[in-house]
């Protein structure tokens, strides 16, 4: 097995596809708008996705978060709010806030698993801080840490329960970040302000999880150097690939 994540170019496979998915024998597959027309189109092609790969759990993965995050769209598929909405109801009622977003994330994982899509990209952990760039925006599910653990942990067993995996992002800072990472590349400075964008990813892990992709950045301390390779809050994606590929 290959420690990669591949992506694809339409809603159907081509033959030079086919070809390669069988030779590179790739961990998982990620799905894109142009990838999802309709739930028979799209349950087509992942029933394909895991006959080819072998292996019936093979990760299909995407980015459904809800809001300007959807690569389901309507009306072929149900929009769902993005994370500010959460945030919001958090400030005014807490405990109803974590249920909605438990049971706002159960909906779209159903929604998922009848497309055969078995990992979302999703929840968004990012702090949120003024003057940043909006590339995260009202992605976010708040300004304070330990809210946006909560809902995030929320989002996590929602989608749990009906059987989609949830992948952790986009750590570290990206929060704070004041360009869009798409379209350069952001420093981010190791303070003690980074601490804090830190504590909903800590929090997760407290509870066992390892699916954190990292943010496309540069990582710097305060001093203004670059975080060591081997630093232990600079894991890479291949990382963690490898390490999903070793457990199979």
């Amino acid at each position: 097995m290959q420690a990669a994540i591949y992506g694809l170019a339409g809603p159907d496979l081509t033959a030079q596809e086919r070809a390669l998915f069988r030779d590179a024998d790739p961990a998982g597959y990620i799905l894109f708008a142009r990838n999802c027309v309709d739930q028979q189109q799209l349950l087509r092609l992942t029933d394909e996705l895991r006959s080819i790969s072998g292996r019936y759990d093979v990760p299909i993965l995407i980015d459904q978060e809800g809001g300007r995050v959807a690569r389901m769209k309507p009306p072929c598929w149900p929009a769902f709010p993005p994370g500010e909405a959460f945030a919001r109801l958090y400030r005014a009622a807490p405990s109803s806030a974590i249920e909605a977003a438990r049971s706002n994330a159960r909906a779209l994982a159903l929604t998922l698993r009848s497309c055969g899509i078995n990992v979302n990209c999703l929840p968004v952990l990012d702090v949120r801080q003024p003057g940043a760039s909006e590339i995260i925006g009202d992605r976010a599910m708040g300004e304070e840490p330990m809210q946006v653990a909560a809902l995030g942990r929320a989002v996590l067993d929602g989608m749990a329960s009906a059987g989609v995996v949830g992948v952790v992002k986009h750590m570290p800072g990206h929060g704070r970040a004041l360009v869009d990472s798409h379209k350069a590349r952001p420093v981010i400075h190791s303070s003690q302000e980074l601490e804090i964008d830190l504590e909903p990813f800590h929090a997760q892990c407290a509870d066992g999880d390892d699916r954190a992709p990292g943010l496309h950045g540069v990582g710097s301390r305060a001093a203004g150097e670059p975080l060591a390779q081997g630093d232990p809050r600079h894991h890479s994606r291949a990382d963690r690939l490898r390490r999903l590929a070793d457990q199979r």
